[in-house]
């Protein structure tokens, strides 16, 4: 699989899709599942640009701890640029692997990760840290794309097909939670609550995920099932050029699970 490379300008990417109405959206969700209490300590594995570690911190207070990893210097750079949160802790971020966290046994009430299960190919490996470094009865909250599920309109439906195929290789399993709430069960994990967070564009305005994806996307494709760099600039000037009939939707879906 190649895999998307969060480098300098895929993590700013990231980092503008993930302030869009759509995501902000989305990290509501996520906090309401979270159900954070003052002096929580929180772990985010794949803490991206910081967005959500910030908003946790400002839950927790001052006297819980949030604690951040990722893989991507680039986005620990931008994370670091909210590290400091008004009446919350510091949040601690590490250049660190969801395969070996960086902490000792129960160190965490609550441990959280989005959209990165699916770049992962040892999912059970994964959940079994997690497991280790959670408190008894502690909890995880995990949200991940089903990439099955979308729904994109375009002028050329077979170039889309190619174009999704293509994008699908930057993940390790682009259906992943098809299959995570069983490995959860197996990881000595019972699931408490499920939902699908649905993320839905019906006429093309660039303050939304799907405008931000389409820039991803045909950055990822070229040279991928065949797709030529003018294929995937003529992919994203259709999508744009939609205007009021453009039409987009994806569903994630979040799990929340306690440690038996």
């Amino acid at each position: 699989m190649g895999n998307l490379q969060f480098d300098p300008v895929v993590s700013r990417q990231v980092e503008m899709v993930y302030t869009t109405p759509d995501v902000i959206e989305q990290r509501r969700v996520v906090r309401t599942a979270l159900a954070l209490r003052p002096g929580d300590r929180v772990l985010d594995i794949g803490v991206g640009p910081g967005l959500l570690a910030a908003e946790m911190a400002a839950e927790v207070g001052p006297d819980g701890r949030v604690c951040g990893i990722d893989l991507s210097e680039s986005m620990l750079a931008i994370a670091a640029t909210r590290a400091k949160v008004p009446d919350g802790p510091e949040i601690e971020l590490e250049q660190a692997s969801a395969y070996k966290l960086p902490y000792g046994a129960e160190s965490f009430d609550v441990v959280v990760s989005t959209q990165v299960f699916e770049y992962l190919d040892d999912v059970a490996g994964a959940l079994a840290e997690i497991r280790r470094v959670l408190r008894p009865a502690g909890r995880v909250v995990l949200l991940d794309t089903d990439w099955g599920s979308i729904v994109w309109r375009s002028g050329d439906d077979e170039r889309m097909t190619r174009v999704l195929a293509a994008f699908e290789e930057h993940l390790e399993d682009p259906h992943l939670p098809r299959t995570l709430g069983d490995a959860l069960s197996k990881a000595g994990f019972t699931r408490t609550h499920l939902q699908v967070v649905p993320l839905l564009n019906a006429g093309f305005d660039y303050n939304t995920y799907s405008a931000g994806l389409i820039d991803i996307v045909s950055a990822f494709v070229p040279g991928r099932a065949d797709i030529t760099g003018e294929e995937a600039e003529a992919w994203a000037s259709d999508l744009r050029n939609l205007a009021a009939g453009y039409f987009f939707s994806l569903n994630r879906y979040l799990f929340v699970a306690s440690a038996i």
